[in-house]
């Protein structure tokens, strides 16, 4: 097994991907897995996970991107995208999930359910949209993870127009807003970026202990 810690180390946000070079369908299948593995408040994974494949659409996203390369020399581009209002209808699915899944009835989760509902159904609009948008945040994270282990190249990406990209991807009428982007796939030798040493705080400034 990989280690974690030299996996991370090993990772940067890349710069210039080598094009010729794409994921094979069992790494990106494993890097999905990781996705949908990743916790999330509750277990209700409020945003969707968009595969951008086409690549006249990538090129149209790269414009509203600041012109970023990695957008289109990318092998793959991953946009997640979280729900900016929700009802009880985010609790109600996620139960008939846990039904389902754990053959369970309706009434042992009601209360749970219940419980749910009362605590982020008071939410405000604009604090329902801050709270999917920290969860989309984590499969991120976990994403990076993910990749480094087996070493596939990422570059967390919030340097886009995210207004234009829910045009383009028609994510409005799907009550979803362009969280976070991320570009996945082999770094050039061109990309000078992979020979800097990384800058983190050191641990002292980092931690603190009670």
């Amino acid at each position: 097994m990989n280690n974690p810690i030299e996996s991370l180390k090993w990772r940067y946000a890349t710069k210039k991907f080598d094009s010729s070079k794409k994921i094979s369908n069992e790494d990106f299948e494993t890097l999905k897995k990781a996705m949908q593995l990743t916790a999330s408040s509750y277990g209700l994974q409020p945003y969707k996970i968009l595969n951008i494949v086409d690549k006249a659409l990538r090129t149209k996203l790269r414009a509203v991107s600041w012109n970023q390369p990695q957008i289109e020399e990318a092998s793959h581009m991953i946009v997640l995208a979280h729900m900016t209002d929700f009802g009880d209808e985010l609790v109600d699915d996620y139960f008939e999930n846990v039904i389902d899944t754990r053959n369970v009835s309706k009434e042992d989760v009601s209360d749970y359910a219940n419980t749910i509902k009362s605590t982020i159904g008071q939410l405000s609009q604009e604090q329902k949209a801050a709270w999917t948008a920290k969860q989309a945040y984590i499969v991120v994270g976990n994403l990076l993870s993910a990749a480094a282990q087996l070493k596939i190249d990422a570059c967390p990406m919030e340097g886009f127009q995210n207004q234009e990209y829910n045009k383009i991807l028609d994510l409005n009428s799907k009550n979803l807003n362009a969280a976070i982007v991320v570009t996945l796939g082999y770094r050039s030798e061109e990309d000078a970026t992979q020979h800097h040493k990384k800058v983190r705080k050191p641990e002292h400034q980092l931690f603190i202990n009670f």
